[in-house]
């Protein structure tokens, strides 16, 4: 599968963060998945490019061309594809994936899941996207969601469009449900 992989690419990050981005990114090389991320050469961007490059992924960037001007571009990225602006780099990561997993992040990676979710919400494709919910950190996030749905401001479940795997064992439960 063409796993696609949202997250940050800040430095000054929890340690727990870029251990369990590492082990997902080999996991990945090891089942044979290609990963698509964001093409940065920091954060857990880098670790997961690096994790799936060193144990034998494709790896594919979706690299804005702003990214690639100031050197930030990883050196593991194995398949450049420069866009020109984030909204492309949305559209060109879901056209480029199969499942989507959201590690830890910010602004950007919200604004990633959620253009997929909505996305799917529509119709426009049946991907899913997993929240990695390494040591709690999206539960603040899967609050509101649920507060949203008891307001009745999502039409049906909301985990009908993102799962939360709190181990590598439950993405990997994923996987195997989703073959």
């Amino acid at each position: 599968m063409k796993i696609c992989v949202f997250c940050s690419a800040n430095e000054q990050i929890a340690a727990e963060y870029f251990e369990r981005t590492s082990e997902l990114g080999a996991w990945a090389a090891s089942e044979g998945h290609t990963i698509v991320f964001g093409g940065v050469n920091q954060g857990l961007m880098e670790c997961v490019g690096k994790a799936a490059h060193d144990g034998g992924a494709l790896t594919v960037g979706i690299v804005p061309r702003i990214i690639e001007t100031s050197g930030r571009l990883s050196d593991y990225v194995d398949v450049d594809i420069p866009c020109d602006n984030l909204s492309d780099r949305k559209q060109l990561m879901m056209d480029q994936s199969d499942i989507f997993i959201a590690l830890p992040g910010g602004i950007g990676t919200i604004d990633e899941v959620f253009t997929v979710v909505a996305s799917a919400t529509l119709g426009y494709h049946q991907k899913k996207v997993v929240l990695y919910n390494i040591g709690g950190f999206w539960q603040p996030l899967i609050g509101m969601l649920d507060s949203l749905a008891s307001q009745g401001m999502i039409r049906g479940r909301w985990q009908d469009y993102i799962l939360v795997a709190d181990t590598l064992d439950d993405i990997k439960a994923i996987f195997v449900q989703s073959a």
